[in-house]
């Protein structure tokens, strides 16, 4: 069985997660579902990063302890993500021993294959408070951090322990344009080519004397800068440093925020390579959720809380919508109306009404019993055609074509009702041919149920019980997708799947 190793960024414990990391969550968890079901052996970590001058002010400004805080908001954003239905195998803390341990090893792995690439020096820059980064010219915009224009920033200057980035530009530009190590999408790419054919400079990977965070080895007075500690959760993870961790490293696919590429395509492989361990695979880098044009933030605030979305039309509606209306790949914009409308469309009137009315007629024309014809259909023909499609779309992370894939055959079944008329059938008792009929539509639903798993897996899991299959759809599902098994199944009305709120 292949081994397949998705992460996801580790957030920062400075308050309530939004819709931006929602997405990247939802998005990641329907990859780790998908290869779930092409019979992957997933293993699916997500965390937090809870070493930062963010968790130090924002327990200040709440009247506790950097401890309790980070307590709290992990218990927070977990509750989110179970809320999501985000089916992570794994969730680590940067504040956790095992972190710790691994953190302090990968400095002392660089220093005994590379002892030239860590070294004392000053730094004097403009600091970001909200991305715990001295920030680079082309960083800055006005003043202001391009990622955080509502904060200043700070202009610092320390002694610290420096990394020699610079060293690595030539095998990174190597490795990205051979494609063994990939950044995806293209324009990501391209953008980490750039930046490293204009040059790397060594980085500044300890803070002096911050009282929260992991004591940098040998010496008492300095701290582990926050981004080189938490880099290596994905290394933590594994088991690292016991034996076994190839198991499961290098990871086959680090899924982040377009604002952060910088860290994962450069800086985390070259600390890798200069520790003498493989590099991750693939780095997939995502855009952001805007709310009318403005990408949202715990820093800057938003319009909309991610409990409010959640409520709306409940978790599967907002994973469907995240990443069939805003994407995976490019900026997109959230509002109320498109989502009230992608919900009425696609799922109420769409999989719901489909659903509904093809369970209705199997209850009404045969007491419950899906028949047992195997005639081949049009909707059988569409049927394979949407899973080559979105197979196709799935395996290049187009999760927004792998839904539309999907919808698709939606659109296809509920058109074959209407052309088919299967009230017709039985008035004019037609027998044989309404069996095909309803039949068809069943193994349309056993399809859609797998397929739309990845995307709505509550609703697909309740697809699959009013059909009368067994659970949620697994590796099996899938591989009965080219002739569903779903003759003499007792199938049973299902309840309202996405119901029409009034103001709908």
């Amino acid at each position: 069985m292949p081994q397949f190793y998705i992460t996801t960024a580790i957030d920062y414990s400075n308050g309530d997660p939004h819709l931006g990391h929602a997405l990247e969550k939802v998005g990641a968890d329907c990859i780790a579902r998908y290869r779930r079901l092409r019979g992957d052996q997933v293993h699916f970590l997500m965390g937090m990063d809870e070493h930062s001058q963010a968790v130090l002010q924002a327990a200040e400004e709440n009247g506790t302890s950097p401890r309790a805080w980070v307590d709290l908001m992990a218990d927070r954003f977990a509750d989110f993500w179970n809320r999501l239905e985000v089916s992570n195998d794994d969730w680590i803390r940067t504040t956790e021993p095992r972190h710790r341990e691994a953190v302090i090893e990968l400095l002392r792995r660089i220093r005994r294959h590379n002892p030239d690439d860590l070294y004392v020096g000053d730094y004097e820059g403009l600091y970001c408070v909200g991305c715990e980064e001295f920030k680079q010219p082309a960083q800055i915009a006005d003043g202001r951090c391009i990622e955080h224009p509502t904060l200043e920033l700070v202009p610092t200057k320390e002694r610290n322990h420096f990394f020699r980035l610079s060293r690595y530009r030539d095998t990174l530009l190597d490795r990205i344009r051979s494609g063994e190590f990939r950044v995806e999408p293209a324009i990501r790419r391209n953008e980490i080519v750039r930046l490293l054919e204009d040059g790397l400079q060594d980085i500044s990977v300890s803070r002096h004397r911050l009282s929260w965070g992991i004591p940098f080895p040998d010496d008492a007075d300095q701290t582990v800068y926050v981004w080189f500690d938490a880099l290596i959760n994905y290394l933590s993870a594994t088991g690292f440093p016991a034996p076994g961790y190839q198991r499961l490293w290098p990871a086959d696919l680090h899924v982040v925020g377009k604002g952060i590429t910088r860290f994962h395509c450069v800086i985390w492989p070259a600390m890798l390579l200069a520790a003498g361990e493989a590099i991750p695979r693939q780095v997939w880098a995502h855009g952001y959720v805007q709310w009318e044009g403005t990408k949202m933030s715990k820093t800057a605030g938003t319009a909309v809380t991610l409990g409010e979305a959640i409520e709306r039309h409940g978790p599967d509606a907002l994973r469907y919508f995240l990443l069939r209306e805003v994407g995976f790949e490019a900026d997109g914009n959230f509002s109320w109306e498109r989502f009230d409308e992608r919900y009425t469309a696609d799922l109420a009137d769409g999989l719901g009404n489909l659903v509904s009315r093809s369970l209705a007629m199997v209850a009404k024309y045969r007491g419950g019993i899906v028949p047992a014809a195997r005639d081949e259909t049009p909707l059988d023909q569409a049927g394979r055609e949407t899973i080559s499609a979105f197979t196709h779309a799935m395996d290049i992370l187009d999760l927004r074509g792998g839904a539309e894939a999907a919808w698709t055959l939606v659109a296809t079944a509920n058109l074959y009702i209407q052309q088919v008329a299967p009230w017709k059938l039985a008035k004019e008792g037609r027998e044989a041919e309404l069996d095909i009929a309803l039949a068809a539509l069943a193994r349309a639903l056993y399809r859609l149920a797998v397929l739309a798993s990845p995307f709505v897996p509550g609703k697909a899991g309740a697809i699959c019980g009013s059909l009368g299959a067994s659970g949620e759809p697994t590796a099996s599902a899938w591989n009965s997708l080219a002739d569903p098994p779903v003759g003499g199944l007792v199938s049973s009305r299902p309840q309202v799947l996405f119901p029409k709120p009034a103001s709908v």
